[in-house]
């Protein structure tokens, strides 16, 4: 082989390693550049976690879960309750108003919990609400929904909508967006 062949075919390997290499470089970066902004890596996750809220001393709300992953590293920091959570909201009489749900999240900043999956909200007076999803507001102390809710309460009275409803803690004040099935019962001595 002569000198010349063997600098062809030298110039020739290096051109295919370089190209190979630069392809794999940029597949590399592509891919990392994916994993950073699709997956979300939490800070911390705890088991078995009961949180707390007051104000002024006094206990406004508790929140029970058995897993929670904390997301406070994201620009939108958040807490995710992927295994549910049991809330526990008290008024100044101290009456406990109880909300379940199969999944939660809390936004830190908002101070907004979006719960999902099965959502049942149960009043000390004994009203129910269900829902897929609720949302509640923990400053302003108001939840809502934007789908579908039921009502019920110790007297039989039904209420079903599919539009939405926002209301206070305990439902004492209410505003259904849209109703589509709504009984209520008389009592004979009343007709």
């Amino acid at each position: 082989m002569s000198i010349h062949t063997k600098y062809i075919l030298h110039c020739i390997v290096t051109a295919l390693a370089v190209t190979m290499l630069f392809s794999c470089q940029g597949d590399y970066n592509s891919e990392m550049q994916k994993l950073s902004y699709s997956k979300r890596f939490p800070v911390g996750e705890a088991e078995n976690i009961f949180l707390v809220y007051t104000d002024s001393g006094k206990v406004k709300s508790t929140l029970r879960s058995p897993y929670n992953k904390d997301f406070s590293n994201q620009k939108f920091p958040f807490s995710e309750f992927p295994k549910g959570v049991i809330v526990k909201f008290f008024d100044d009489q101290n009456n406990e108003n109880t909300i379940t749900a199969d999944y939660a999240i809390l936004y830190s900043d908002t101070r907004l919990v979006d719960l999902q999956g099965n959502v049942t909200l149960t009043t000390h007076k004994g009203d129910v609400l269900a829902a897929p999803q609720l949302f509640w507001d923990q400053d302003r102390e108001w939840i809502f929904t934007e789908g579908e809710f039921k009502i019920s309460n110790e007297y039989g009275v039904l209420l079903q909508g599919t539009n939405g409803i926002d209301f206070n803690r305990d439902l004492s004040i209410m505003e259904a967006h849209e109703i589509y099935d709504s009984t209520i019962p008389i009592d004979e001595k009343d007709k």
